[in-house]
C-alpha cells in the first residue's frame, strides 16, 4: 500500500468508517474454491482493515494471520474481534516491510480482498506471498473493477490491463464475478519466463536501441507493463548520433519520470527480430532520484518493482529485455534464445541495494555459523554478516540465500542435471576459510568460482588483500564478474582458465600465494598448487580419498604439505585436467556397481554367481546411536584396506540382495569372486531417537567371503578403538603428509600411502602401529549363512 495514503487510512479507521462488507457470493466462492482442509489450515488476509473476513476465515476452521498496515484498523479489529479465537492480528504493511511477523509460515490461503489495487508492486507482493504456499495453495484477489467505478474512485479498482498483468506468471487462473467485483482465482506460482518478440517494423536498416537496468534502494528492478502485453525494461530507439548511455537516460526520464545520476553501458547486444537486425545497449543505471510515475500510458500501463530471484517467474517478457536482465543477472531467466554478447570495459562503482529482509537473514545466519563454531576468527564472522550472499545468487530468494548456512544454493547444471557450479553452504566456507589462517593484505588463490566465498575471503583480508579467483567455465567466470562488478569490493580478480595449472603468472605474487583454497571435489593435488603456494602458506581443498571427501588445511613445508584439519564435506566435481571419473563396473543388470575411487580395477569374474549364491553376515559388537557420526570409519577404511572398493545400489532389487539402500554406497573389499562390504543395521527402537541404537555388520559373498568379513571386522573394532575416542563420536584424524609423486617408498615416513597422478599420501593412523589382531573368536550366533 502506498505511503500516500496511509495516513488517510489511519484516519480512516480511527474515524469509525468500514470497509465494504463481505459478500453472500464472495462467501460462496470462498467455501467452493478454499475450503479449509479437514486438519484445519492456515490463511493470510491482506489489508484486513477491521477484520469482518479474518473473522469469517476463523469460522470456517482457518488459523488467520491477519494484517494491515493502519494499526488503527488492527486495533479496531482486536477490539471487534476479541472473542474470535484462531486470529493473529499484525501491524504490517505486506508490501514494504520485512514480513518478520509471518515467521517460516505456509499458508493454504492467501486473500486480498478490496486491497491488491493500493499495491504498487502488485505482481511482486503476488508472486512473493504465493512462494509461502502449501502444495495446492490458492491466492484470491477481490477487487472493484474500474469498468463500475467513478472517476474519483478509479485507483481502488484495477481495469483489464492491469488484471492481465497482475496475473501473469501464474500456471492456473480462473476469474468470477461477484456482483460488480472481480474474484480471482491464482494458483501455481512461478509459471516460467517467456521471453516475446513485438513486431519491428519493415526496414532496409538495423534497428538499434538502448535499455536500462535500473535498481531501487532494496535492489529490485524496474519493469514496465506495456500495451503490447510484456514486461519491458526502460528503452527506445537511438536518436541520431545520439551516445548509449543518452539514450537510456533519456527514455528512462520520458517513460517513468526518473532522472538517472550515473550510467554505464555494460554489453551490447545483437541478434535479429522479424528478419531485422537488431542491436541493443544494455546500460546499467548506477542511481536515480525524481517519483516514479507512468509518464507514457499509451505505452505502458504501469511501472513496478521486480526481485531478480522472481524474474524467471513473471511471463512474457520481452526479449531484449530479458537478455539485458541476464546480462546483469546471469542465470536469472534461463531458456533465452541465442544472442551475441559483446561486453563493454568500463570501470563503474557497485550497485548498493537491498531489503530489511535481507539484513536480517544474513545475521540469523551468521549467528547461527557462529554459534556452530564454524567461524573461528572475528574477520571470518564480520565477513559472514557483512558480505550480501544473495547478491550472489539472485536467483534463489532469500530464504534460500541465507538459509541458515546449512545448504548450497546449485547454480548451473548439466545435460544430465548433475550440478556443476554452487555457492556453497556458508559453515563451510567459513570453516575453510578460517583455516587458511588469513592475514590482513593477504593476497589468495581460488580454484572455483561464483563470487562470494571470493568477497568473503576478500573481506577477511581488508583493504590491501587480494583474491584471483579461476574457473574453467566461461559462464561462471561471466556471472562472477557480473556480481562482482554489483556487489564486490573491487579486490577480486576472476579469471577464464583450467584452474589445475594454477593462476596465471601474472597473477601470481613473488613468493607464491598467501593462501590457496579449492571450492570443488579435488581427486589429485596438481603440482601448481603446490608451486604457487607461499612457504608456509596454508592450502585447503575438498580432497578426495577413496571416494570419500574432506575439506582438509594443508600448510607448505618446502616439498611436503602437512595436514591440520580434516572436514566432512562435498562439492560439485572438477571438471579440468584433472578430473577424473571413477571406474565403475556394473554387476546383476546394473542393480549394484563398484566403483574404484583409488588404485586399480580389480577382477570382477564370479561376482555376479557369488552374488547370487550364500551370504555371509558377522556381527561386529560395535555400535552406535542416533546422529553418530562415522565419517572417520569410511575414511578409515578407504586409506588402510587392500582391495578397498565401494558397492553401489542403483536399483531397488539390489537392496534385497544386499541391504543397501538404492542410491546409497558401501564400503567393500573385494578378492577372488568374492567380496565384502559394511553396513549398519538397527538392533533398538524406542519412543524416543536416544533409544535407538545401530550395529555394524559385514555381509560377503563367495569362497573368500568369511575371510573377507574378519578384514573388515577387525577394521571396524581396530577404529573403534583407536579412532571413535569417546561416545560423544569425537574422532581423531590422521596424521596426513602429502610428497610429489615419484618419491622413493624408502624416502616417505611410515604409514599407509594412497598414490596419485601428482602426489603420494601417507596416512598414519592411531593405533596403526600396533599389530592388529587375526579372526576373533566369536560365538556361532554371530556369523551366519543366509540363503538369497
Amino acid at each position: 500500500m502506498t505511503y500516500t495514503v496511509r495516513d488517510q487510512w489511519q484516519k480512516h479507521y480511527s474515524d469509525g468508517k468500514n470497509f465494504r462488507r463481505l459478500g453472500e457470493r464472495e462467501r460462496e466462492l470462498l467455501a467452493e474454491h478454499a475450503p479449509a482442509p479437514e486438519a484445519g489450515g492456515r490463511a493470510l488476509d491482506v489489508g484486513c482493515g477491521t477484520g469482518e473476513l479474518a473473522a469469517y476465515l476463523a469460522g470456517l476452521g482457518y488459523r488467520v494471520d491477519a494484517c494491515d498496515f493502519a494499526d488503527s484498523a488492527i486495533a479496531r479489529a482486536r477490539e471487534e474481534h476479541a472473542s474470535i479465537e484462531g486470529v493473529r492480528w499484525l501491524h504490517l504493511d505486506i508490501e514494504r516491510d520485512d514480513p518478520v511477523p509471518l515467521d517460516d509460515t505456509l499458508y493454504d490461503l492467501v486473500v486480498f480482498r478490496l486491497s491488491v489495487a493500493f499495491l504498487h508492486d502488485r505482481t511482486r507482493v503476488l508472486h512473493a506471498l504465493g512462494r509461502r504456499l502449501r502444495e495446492g495453495g490458492t491466492v484470491l484477489v477481490v477487487t472493484p473493477l474500474a469498468a463500475h467505478t467513478s472517476t474519483e474512485k478509479r485507483h481502488i479498482a484495477l481495469d483489464e490491463e492491469e488484471i492481465t498483468a497482475l496475473t501473469c506468471g501464474w500456471k492456473s487462473v480462473q476469474r468470477f464475478a461477484a456482483g460488480d467485483l472481480a474474484a480471482i482465482i491464482l494458483r501455481g506460482p512461478c509459471a516460467d519466463t517467456v521471453a516475446t518478440e513485438r513486431s519491428v517494423p519493415a526496414t532496409g536498416y538495423a534497428v538499434a536501441g538502448a535499455l536500462a537496468v535500473v535498481t531501487d534502494e532494496h535492489g529490485r528492478v524496474l519493469l514496465g507493463w506495456s500495451k503490447r502485453g510484456m514486461w519491458e525494461l526502460p528503452g527506445g530507439k537511438i536518436e541520431g548520433a545520439e551516445p548509449l548511455d543518452e539514450t537510456a537516460v533519456r527514455e528512462l526520464v520520458e517513460e517513468t519520470g526518473l532522472h538517472a545520476t550515473g550510467a554505464n553501458v555494460v554489453t551490447i547486444l545483437t541478434d535479429a527480430a522479424q528478419g531485422v537486425p537488431r542491436v541493443t545497449a544494455v546500460v546499467r543505471i548506477i542511481g536515480i532520484t525524481g517519483a516514479l510515475i507512468t509518464a507514457e500510458p499509451e505505452k505502458f500501463t504501469r511501472w513496478e518493482w521486480h526481485d531478480p530471484h522472481g524474474l524467471g517467474c513473471l511471463g512474457p517478457v520481452f526479449t531484449p529485455s530479458a537478455q539485458a536482465l541476464n546480462i546483469v543477472w546471469p542465470g536469472v531467466i534461463p531458456g533465452l534464445p541465442p544472442v551475441h554478447s559483446y561486453p563493454v570495459a568500463v570501470d563503474r562503482p557497485p550497485v548498493p541495494g537491498e531489503p530489511a529482509e535481507a539484513v536480517r537473514l544474513r545475521q540469523a545466519m551468521a549467528q547461527t555459523v557462529i554459534n556452530r563454531g564454524w567461524a573461528s576468527s572475528e574477520p571470518v564472522r564480520s565477513a559472514l554478516r557483512t558480505v550480501p550472499r544473495h547478491r550472489f545468487a539472485p536467483e534463489v530468494d532469500l530464504a534460500a540465500a541465507y538459509d541458515g548456512g546449512d545448504w548450497a544454493v546449485i547454480t548451473r547444471r548439466d545435460e544430465n542435471g548433475t550440478a556443476t557450479s554452487s555457492v556453497s553452504a556458508a559453515w563451510l566456507q567459513a570453516d575453510m576459510i578460517a583455516h587458511l589462517h588469513l592475514k590482513p593484505g593477504a593476497i589468495v588463490f581460488e580454484a572455483g568460482s561464483g563470487g562470494y566465498n571470493a568477497e568473503l575471503i576478500a573481506h577477511v583480508t581488508g583493504p590491501d588483500g587480494r583474491v584471483v579467483s579461476v574457473d574453467i567455465d566461461s559462464w561462471v567466470v561471466r556471472r562472477t564478474r557480473a556480481f562482482l562488478t554489483e556487489a564486490g569490493s573491487g579486490r577480486v580478480t576472476a579469471v577464464e582458465a583450467d584452474a589445475a595449472f594454477g593462476a596465471p603468472a601474472h597473477l601470481v605474487p613473488r613468493g607464491g600465494f598467501d593462501a590457496s583454497v579449492i571450492t570443488y571435489n579435488c581427486w589429485d593435488i596438481p603440482r601448481a598448487w603446490h608451486e604457487q603456494l607461499a612457504e608456509g602458506g596454508r592450502l585447503v581443498l575438498p580432497l578426495e580419498m577413496g571416494g570419500y571427501t574432506r575439506a582438509i588445511a594443508f600448510e607448505r613445508r618446502g616439498e611436503v604439505l602437512h595436514a591440520h584439519r580434516f572436514t566432512y564435506c562435498g562439492f560439485v566435481r572438477d571438471q579440468g585436467q584433472q578430473a577424473r571419473p571413477a571406474p565403475i563396473v556394473p554387476l546383476l543388470n546394473g542393480a549394484l556397481a563398484l566403483r574404484f575411487d583409488d588404485g586399480p580395477v580389480a577382477r570382477t569374474e564370479g561376482l555376479e554367481q557369488a552374488l547370487r549364491g550364500w551370504r555371509h553376515k558377522v556381527a561386529t559388537g560395535v555400535t552406535m546411536g542416533p546422529n553418530s557420526y562415522y565419517g572417520s570409519l569410511q575414511l578409515y577404511a578407504a586409506t588402510t584396506l587392500s582391495g578397498f572398493c565401494r558397492l553401489a545400489a542403483h536399483l531397488e532389487p539390489a537392496e534385497e540382495v544386499t541391504g543397501i539402500a538404492k542410491d546409497r554406497d558401501a564400503p567393500a573389499i573385494i578378492g577372488e569372486a568374492s567380496l565384502a562390504y559394511l553396513i549398519h543395521v538397527q538392533t533398538k527402537d524406542g519412543d524416543s531417537a536416544q533409544a535407538k541404537e545401530w550395529e555394524w555388520v559385514v555381509r560377503a559373498f563367495g569362497e573368500q567371503g568369511p575371510e573377507l568379513a574378519e578384514r573388515l571386522v577387525a577394521t571396524v573394532r581396530a577404529w573403534d578403538r583407536h579412532i571413535r575416542a569417546n561416545d560423544n563420536d569425537e574422532h581423531a584424524d590422521p596424521l596426513l603428509t602429502v610428497f610429489p609423486a615419484g618419491t622413493p617408498a624408502d624416502a616417505l615416513p611410515a604409514g599407509d600411502v594412497l598414490d596419485k597422478l601428482h602426489c603420494r599420501l601417507v596416512f598414519r593412523w592411531p593405533g596403526r602401529d600396533v599389530v592388529l589382531p587375526g579372526p576373533v573368536e566369536r560365538p556361532g550366533a554371530d556369523i551366519v549363512a543366509e540363503g538369497v
